[in-house]
């Protein structure tokens, strides 16, 4: 998954503020995965002898946030080592760190937010087919993640008078994965990989966490568990087929992917044997020309099995309901459960090209709807999830600015009935 986007920082998706001006690839570079005319690695150009290698390096600082964890900074380094007859490069090192600021109790300052990863990607082919490997270590540390109750109605009223500490808690988690994507057929790919994730989670003692999982109902105390420390080894497999014209920001075409990954804990360190499963459908249709277009976006998300709590407000590494990568406007990680859907409409117009820094740039506005539910637990659950539709929805705009035809920076401003009072995002790459 990500560009410096949803995946590459996630959450919240990372904010190059000055990438508008420098690459962190070649100009030119394609992704072998995505390119039926370019050789890849192994396959010398026509014509000619390879020539000498040579490499591309780029630092950036970087800038981000949102409301949901406060604003902070970071940088991003790129190096790209390049070589004739190897395309789109024969191999690549990002590395990336944001930390986020925002007011404490007492007035003090509190980090919600801390991610730092080191990636090594290299293109080459398997069979003939075009085959990227990724090799990703992170350490992430989030310190106000919340927690209000299971299901798809929660009393954010509890927590009136209170600090911070009743609805919040911590976890830090070190991180190695291992990807691999090769191409199937044109449009078509296939990925699997290995994920381990050691967790160390903490909560206040009096906090509405801790209560629950001490004295709440029975499905909730069996669905939060613990806070002991443990580790995750997740085995990936998934589908994807992409007929988009670009990955940054598509004007046309389709994204539809299907994600599986099953943890086989259960005993010792691994605690948790579980699995999930994620079904997500994107398509992009122009109604103006290139520059008026509608995007849309329907997401599935089921986890089974003994989960780690942690993930029953998440998909892929992010919030589903609340945050920037899911249903704006809500709060991240407001609502729990192990079946989510929600959508996303998004109406998208380019009104400026212009030059700047050397760069074509395009300044576009844009409008949207997101909306959506989940279930605490795949039997009826009316005194957690409420009898009627429970539609959680968010509603609002926000600023694009592309560079040529990699980065996009995005500046969005939703309201939602869950909002307090609005909720505020700025980072990189299109929501979907």
């Amino acid at each position: 998954m990500p560009p410096l986007a949803a995946r590459v920082l996630a959450p919240p998706a990372l904010l190059l503020a000055l990438a508008v001006l420098v690459s962190a690839r070649p100009a030119g570079a394609t992704d072998p995965l995505n390119s039926n005319d370019k050789p890849v690695n192994g396959d010398a150009q026509k014509g000619g002898e390879p020539g000498p290698e040579a490499g591309e390096f780029n630092l950036l600082p970087i800038f981000g946030g949102s409301t949901d964890i406060g604003l902070g900074g970071g940088y991003f380094a790129g190096y790209t080592r390049m070589k004739p007859g190897f395309e789109p490069y024969l191999w690549s090192l990002d590395s990336a760190a944001l930390v986020t600021f925002k007011p404490g109790d007492g007035g003090g300052v509190a980090v919600p937010y801390a991610d730092l990863f080191v990636k090594w990607t290299v293109p080459t082919t398997l069979a003939g087919q075009p085959l990227r490997l990724e090799v990703r270590p992170s350490y992430t540390a989030e310190t106000t993640i919340l927690y209000y109750g299971i299901g798809n109605q929660v009393q954010r009223s509890l927590s009136d008078g209170r600090p911070a500490s009743f609805t919040d808690f911590k976890r830090a988690h070190p991180a190695l994965e291992v990807t691999a994507r090769v191409g199937i057929f044109d449009h078509f790919t296939a990925r699997g990989g290995l994920r381990y994730v050691q967790n160390w989670l903490s909560a206040a003692p009096d906090s509405k966490l801790a209560q629950d999982m001490a004295g709440g109902p029975p499905l909730v105390k069996r669905l939060l568990g613990s806070t002991d420390a443990h580790a995750v080894l997740l085995v990936q497999a998934g589908l994807q087929w992409d007929t988009r014209d670009n990955e940054a920001s598509a004007h046309h075409g389709a994204l539809c992917s299907f994600d599986l990954r099953l943890s086989p804990g259960g005993g010792g360190e691994f605690l948790y044997r579980y699995g999930e499963a994620s079904l997500n459908l994107r398509t992009y249709l122009p109604l103006v020309g290139p520059r008026l277009v509608l995007g849309l976006r329907f997401l599935g998300h089921a986890l089974f099995g003994e989960v780690p709590f942690y993930e029953l407000s998440r998909f892929d590494d992010t919030y589903a309901l609340g945050g920037g990568s899911g249903v704006r406007g809500v709060p991240a990680g407001l609502f729990w459960g192990k079946a989510k859907l929600f959508g996303n409409v998004e109406l998208r117009a380019e009104v400026l090209e212009f030059h700047a820094f050397g760069k074509a740039l395009v300044l576009g506005v844009v409008g949207f709807l997101d909306a959506g539910r989940l279930w605490a637990d795949f039997s009826s659950q009316p005194a957690l999830d409420g009898d009627g539709l429970g539609l959680h929805y968010g509603a609002g705009g926000g600023l694009r600015l592309q560079s040529g035809s990699a980065f996009v920076l995005r500046a969005d401003v939703a309201w939602s009935p869950d909002a307090r009072p609005i909720g505020g995002y700025f980072s990189a790459g299109q929501q979907f």
